[in-house]
């Protein structure tokens, strides 16, 4: 069908077969998709293609986790046998400048694919809801039977005691930086957080994490979260859990951040000042009363197990919809979107195995639910768990930190969740998430033969160890 142009009263209306709204990772998927399919397809993008993960999330940090990880190697070079002289210095300029340039390849990629793609039509501008399959952008008029919200979220900032006084940062501030802080505050102690604490202390920066909560990641299970606590102590970064009255004072070097903690100083002085509490969807501007789109008490868009809101014929996809937070589940959403539309499927997201990782290093690899979130269910348990000192692949490579742990189901034997925090877990993890996928019993790895030397090759014996827990 082609994209046609009408007029309602002295206004023109641009009519397409589908709209999408923001160009993250679900968005021009699925408009090229659409398009492939014969649909006339406009993207409407206010910023920068690609989103969050092209931008300032996934692709800039983990260029800026490989950057750290290679001051790290030089500083243990003389632990492989291998002699420097001069020490390691860190070009922060450099640093940055191949993180943004991964970013900008990337983004000029997805902007010629759209541009290159027949029947897609990328349009700038800021989209709102006129009625329910109207949006408005600039002076343009935009109509579709079909309109697929893809907005992304942002950094929250919340009203802390003399925030407003200080100059703070967030996820997109940090991968713009050129300079190296002398002393990172990094307030908020998950995954963005200890990602950026870790690559500045191993850049050379001071760095303290202020965790209001009395552990870290407190979505893991606690051995977890002790774990990694222990792992980037042992690297010099503070660490400030129970910190109940987080506040901010202006100083000549910085800010002064108080730490309300049962031990240590009350107040820490930084140059630098990261929040990283959490995140919100971008839908407080796109005019959604106008289309009777509903969302919940957080902002995220109230949809049903085929994607879909209240209103038909418009969706929401990636972090907008509260269903999933990272790059994969975005791209999953435009997956089960496009297999129900055009290949008559019937896919829903609740059927989605949660898998994910922390990219500290080493990194945490997870998929399905907790130990404790098992517990939960009141079923008979199994339990594993095996340190990674016994894994000869990261004996070898000098990478011993962590463990593997599982969880499964005593009476079906199906496999509930696992973690592997440690060398290679993020790549580790995908064979336990493929027999969940599977719905395979956890019998299935004694049949394997991995290749050895691996990380992977434990997982069979990983499983060997199941034992029943109280």
């Amino acid at each position: 069908m082609a994209e046609d142009a009408s007029t309602e009263g002295s206004r023109p209306v641009r009519r397409f077969d589908a709209i999408v709204v923001g160009a993250g990772q679900a968005g021009p998927s699925l408009a090229v998709r659409l398009a492939g399919a014969g649909r006339t397809v406009a993207v409407v993008e206010r910023h920068l293609v690609g989103g969050t993960c092209v931008n300032t999330g996934c692709m800039p940090t983990k260029t800026l986790v490989a950057s750290a990880k290679a001051a790290q190697v030089a500083r243990r070079a003389a632990d492989y046998g291998v002699r420097l002289t001069g020490g390691v210095r860190i070009d922060m300029r450099a640093v940055r400048d191949r993180a943004a340039a991964v970013s900008r390849n990337a983004r000029e990629g997805n902007e010629r694919w759209l541009a290159t793609t027949p029947g897609v039509t990328l349009i700038r501008g800021h989209a709102r809801f006129e009625s329910a399959d109207t949006l408005r952008v600039g002076d343009e008029r935009l109509a579709a039977p079909l309109i697929f919200l893809n907005v992304g979220g942002r950094a929250v900032v919340p009203d802390m005691p003399g925030i407003r006084d200080v100059a703070v940062m967030t996820n997109t501030d940090m991968v713009a930086l050129d300079e190296l802080p002398r002393h990172l505050a990094v307030i908020g102690g998950s995954y963005i957080g200890l990602e950026f604490a870790q690559i500045y202390r191993r850049l050379g920066a001071e760095v303290t994490v202020v965790e209001r909560g009395p552990r870290l990641v407190s979505r893991e299970d606690e051995d977890v979260s002790e774990a990694i606590r222990a792992m980037l102590e042992a690297e010099g970064i503070a660490v400030r859990t129970g910190a109940e009255c987080i506040g901010f004072a202006p100083q000549p070097q910085g800010a002064a951040v108080r730490v309300s903690c049962r031990e240590g100083a009350p107040e820490i002085l930084a140059s630098h000042v990261l929040v990283a509490v959490g995140r919100r969807p971008n839908t407080d501007d796109l005019g959604l009363d106008a289309a009777g789109i509903e969302t919940d008490g957080h902002g995220y868009i109230k949809v049903g197990e085929d994607l879909q809101t209240g209103v038909a014929g418009v969706y929401a996809l990636g972090d907008c919809n509260g269903r999933g937070a990272f790059t994969h589940t975005s791209y999953n959403d435009y997956e089960i979107v496009a297999a129900n539309l055009l290949d008559g499927e019937a896919r829903q997201v609740g059927d989605r195995i949660p898998a994910y990782a922390l990219y500290t290093d080493p990194p945490l690899g997870r998929v399905g639910m907790t130990e404790r979130e098992a517990r939960g269910l009141g079923r008979p348990l199994l339990v594993a768990k095996r340190p990674m000192s016994r894994v000869g692949r990261a004996v070898e490579k000098g990478e011993t930190t962590g463990f593997m742990k599982a969880v499964v189901d005593a009476g079906t034997g199906r496999i509930l969740g696992a973690a592997i925090l440690g060398v290679e877990g993020d790549e580790a993890i995908h064979g336990i998430l493929d027999a969940i996928v599977a719905d395979l019993p956890h019998t299935f790895f004694r049949r394997a033969v991995p290749i050895h030397p691996t990380v992977s090759e434990l997982i069979p014996t990983l499983f060997g160890d199941l034992k029943p827990v109280d």
